[in-house]
């Protein structure tokens, strides 16, 4: 043993390259898991205390991950996709802190994806405990004052959350306590103080909100198709008062009146508008070549355009709308968007938005019937013109056939003879 141990010193003082020499790299290759790596945006205000935890989902009943700090509050995970046609990957570097080897770890993901914390009214997750429970009703349906902990134990049922884990920490508990008095009407029952959900206060909880998130422009996709589009009327021909016009010649030409009444629409969609407006410029072109006073204009605008006040009431509904479609159950949120058209239970007046869209969804009406009697006017157009085709057809056969009948008996016999091999007249008077 001595003496092998001595050969191995020996090789290694003479620099023997037979034995392999170990060397760092600087990033360590992955580990291959099972579950693949996703990656978490986390808020600067979240503490070391916070934790990832498994809650109720408000809108589906489902377990789904939050983020939970003691200090800062709630968070929930908003997903950000990679377009599915550019597959991509993140490579993760954690670097070591002082106490560790100066060895960078690094990790490949499988997709591109991102989970941002962003926050969410603990309120929310209480929510179905307070309007759906069973045990906070009494039996002619109305709610009754009940307890915290009342309402906690129908949400810590599920063994798949970890919400009776959350309720240890005293500034959890406290914090979703307080939620639940922003929605709740309260008493002091000794020590205790008891809940019960008031809509009203819930509606004006969730206002805020749509307030704050309706203040500006929502984001174009929604502008466009939830605002824009839901109040835009349709197109309108406006016309001025049409002059007499007089040709060069002193003779009276055509009114532009007859024109307009045969071809004017009230309210029109789009492209009947363009035809209307171009048939009626051509009619005035043709019937005078010169006009004296004012001109006559022709000029296509909106029938009625929505005011400030009735974009900000639409932009309002819809955000309150979102909100509910993404925290609030399918069952509440209907309940609540009827509520809110009531002017005592939300204190907005949403009169001015109602009236604009009734009046709005008549000149939608009118226009859709100018547009069916413009196609029904030109389908019937073409069809008088394939039936004086076939009238015309009709009436050249029957020429011919009557034509032919009064051919005299001797030109049908003759006809009827064969005359091949014969020559014919003409050739008895070519040149020789």
């Amino acid at each position: 043993m001595a003496r092998t141990r001595s050969t191995k010193a020996a090789s290694a003082a003479n620099g023997d390259q037979s034995q392999p020499v170990a060397t760092k790299s600087k990033y360590s290759p992955p580990v291959d898991s099972n579950e693949p790596s996703r990656v978490f945006i986390l808020p600067t205000k979240a503490t070391s205390a916070a934790r990832i935890i498994l809650l109720l989902n408000p809108r589906y009943s489902k377990p789904t991950k939050y983020l939970l700090c003691p200090e800062s509050g709630l968070y929930e995970f908003t997903q950000i996709a990679a377009p599915k046609t550019t597959p991509r990957s993140w490579l993760i570097e954690r670097k070591p802190a002082a106490t560790e080897e100066a060895e960078v770890q690094a990790q490949i993901t499988n997709g591109a994806d991102l989970f941002i914390a962003t926050p969410v009214d603990p309120l929310f997750v209480v929510l179905p405990a307070l309007t759906s429970s069973t045990a906070s009703k009494s039996d002619d349906g109305k709610r009754l004052f009940l307890t915290s902990e009342d309402h906690f134990d129908s949400l810590s049922d599920s063994a798949s959350t970890h919400f009776s884990e959350v309720l240890r920490c005293e500034k959890t508990r406290t914090l979703f306590e307080a939620r639940m008095g922003a929605i709740c009407d309260t008493v002091e029952a000794g020590d205790e103080k008891m809940f019960r959900l008031n809509e009203k206060k819930l509606i004006e909880q969730i206002l805020l909100k749509a307030k704050a998130l309706g203040s500006t422009p929502l984001p174009p996709s929604m502008e466009d198709k939830f605002v824009k589009k839901v109040l835009e009327a349709p197109l309108s021909v406006q016309k001025s008062d049409v002059i007499k016009t007089e040709t060069k010649e002193g003779h009276d030409a055509p009114s532009l009146e007859s024109v307009e009444s045969q071809s004017s629409v009230s309210t029109v969609d789009s492209a009947t508008t363009v035809d209307s407006t171009s048939s009626l410029a051509s009619a005035a072109s043709t019937a005078a070549t010169s006009v004296s006073g004012d001109a006559v204009e022709d000029s296509v605008s909106t029938a009625m355009k929505a005011s400030d006040d009735v974009v900000a009431l639409q932009r309002l509904k819809v955000a309150f709308s979102f909100i509910c479609s993404g925290h609030v159950s399918p069952t509440t949120a209907t309940r609540l968007e009827g509520l809110l058209k009531e002017r005592n239970m939300s204190g907005v007046d949403f009169a001015p938005l109602e009236a604009y869209l009734t009046e709005l969804a008549k000149l939608r009406a009118e226009a859709a019937s100018a547009r069916s009697m413009a196609d029904y006017s030109g389908k019937r157009h073409l069809d008088d013109e394939a039936e004086e085709a076939r009238a015309e057809k009709k009436r050249k056969l029957e020429e011919e056939k009557k034509r032919k009948a009064s051919a005299s008996r001797g030109v049908r016999e003759l006809k009827k003879v064969n005359t091949s091999g014969m020559k014919k007249m003409s050739d008895f008077f070519k040149k020789k």
